[in-house]
């Protein structure tokens, strides 16, 4: 059987007997997989922490077995790929962390592979690790517009005097009132159409936003994603991301 080097980023894990866990993981390599990770629920000196590994949003380099026909892979080992310095201990950016590894369950529903997507969510998970504080609090709307690119749904055109409306249903800016009540004007399409030009994380420090205005947006683009994705479901970490939000 080949191994692989890859890198993956943990989307959950659950336990599994009485050393053992299962891990839904996103790899560079493979797009989603599940793997059976043995013994490392195993206490002694050298595996007393093993577990910890294995916590959503964990940046990992592993070394996987892979079979293309089954449904369940296993690891050989594993190690960090980036140890962080404040997502796991901070309040505020373990909410953000637990909505993008939220956001990403409910989206990706097959196992393609998709490297630009892995770097993404990548970046932006050492990002919030490592951001300042308007760059985090801003961070989730530039996640789930740029995500929302990399699924092949991006939010067409800008937002202007002639196009002063965002359908969406149709993922575009227009200029009539669409006959759906799925659309958002004025402040909310201006302010959409700015952080779905960005390409750069460091823009995110400059812009403004108060705790309304961010939960208002998050709540069109959930819409959004829910009117492109079929059984989209709800976030349920969403509503604790606002609350500590600034």
């Amino acid at each position: 059987m080949q191994i692989y080097h890859t890198k993956g980023i943990v989307l959950r894990a659950i336990k599994y007997g009485e050393t053992s866990i299962v891990a839904k993981v996103y790899t560079e390599l493979f797009g989603v997989q599940t793997y059976m990770v043995k013994g490392v629920r195993k206490f002694s000196k050298t595996t007393a922490f093993n577990a910890n590994y294995f916590q959503s949003a964990a940046i990992l380099d592993m070394q996987v077995y892979h079979q293309p026909l089954k449904s369940m892979q296993f690891i050989k080992s594993f190690h960090w790929s980036y140890l962080y310095t404040n997502t796991f201990s901070d309040v505020v950016r373990n909410a953000v962390a637990m909505y993008i590894i939220e956001l990403i369950q409910h989206s990706l529903k097959q196992p393609e592979v998709n490297a630009p997507l892995f770097y993404l969510i990548e970046n932006t998970l050492l990002q919030l690790d490592v951001g300042n504080n308007s760059l985090v609090s801003n961070l989730p709307l530039f996640f789930t517009l740029h995500f929302a690119s990399e699924m092949g749904f991006k939010i067409q055109g800008n937002y202007s005097t002639q196009t002063p409306i965002l359908d969406l249903k149709e993922g575009l800016f227009v200029q009539d009132t669409p006959t759906h009540l799925f659309y958002t004007n004025n402040a909310a399409a201006k302010t959409i159409s700015q952080l779905n030009n960005i390409t750069n994380f460091n823009e995110l420090e400059n812009i403004q936003l108060n705790r309304d205005i961010r939960r208002q947006l998050l709540q069109f683009l959930q819409q959004y994603f829910s009117l492109h994705i079929q059984d989209f479901g709800v976030i349920k970490s969403l509503n604790v991301m606002q609350e500590v939000l600034g």
